[in-house]
């Protein structure tokens, strides 16, 4: 997740969300689960009071930023291109995410999570147009096909992750080939295939105030 090297579960506590920053963990061993969403912290539940509209508004960036593992910086230049385009910004701005490399690596299941997707295309094991590209915030777009690259397609979190597929079916705005390790960007993604709990009203909210 970008930058962030601490422990994962914890946002996932904090955000009261489960993120699956942790791939296949997050399914079978997860400490969300465990401590059943407790907040994390000395006191826990006790620490729950009443959240202000301008609390609110920050959970709500907090968690679209830790879900697609962006920093703060980054997110915020997202908001602001989202926000100079036609459409409605906050659509704009998931689908500005959906369309970084690591998750559409993700979305087509060829990495457990996010993270890994960030890891794996960072090390150069994924090509975009039979082009190599190590850059996880590249943005994809229609028609352009993502695989494996060549002498690569045997690395084994790739094919764990291509094992556990059929738990996380691949969106319709994008199609896999698992045979041939590849997958293609058929258009830009709608807003209900994208994750329902984030409210990106609250993050235009939080940026325009």
């Amino acid at each position: 997740m970008a930058n962030y090297n601490g422990p994962v579960c914890r946002l996932c506590r904090r955000e009261q969300q489960k993120l699956f920053l942790k791939g296949e963990k997050c399914v079978s061993n997860c400490v969300f689960d465990k401590r059943n969403g407790v907040i994390p912290g000395q006191h826990g539940l006790a620490r729950r009071r009443k959240v202000s509209d301008y609390g609110l508004q920050l959970r709500a960036k907090q968690r679209a930023r830790r879900l697609y593992g962006v920093m703060e910086e980054q997110f915020r230049h997202y908001f602001e291109k989202a926000e100079r385009s036609q459409g409605v910004t906050g659509t704009v701005l998931l689908q500005q995410l959906e369309r970084r490399l690591d998750n559409v690596v993700y979305r087509l299941g060829m990495a457990a999570s996010r993270r890994e997707a960030r890891q794996l295309v960072s090390h150069r094991h994924f090509a975009v147009n039979g082009r190599t590209v190590n850059v996880p915030s590249y943005q994809v777009r229609p028609g352009e096909v993502v695989s494996v690259r060549d002498g690569h397609k045997d690395k084994k979190p790739i094919e764990n992750a291509l094992d556990l597929i059929q738990g996380r079916p691949v969106p319709d705005w994008l199609t896999l080939d698992a045979d041939k390790k590849q997958g293609t960007i058929l258009r830009y993604p709608e807003r209900h295939e994208m994750d329902m709990f984030i409210d990106e009203q609250l993050i235009v909210e939080y940026y325009s105030r």
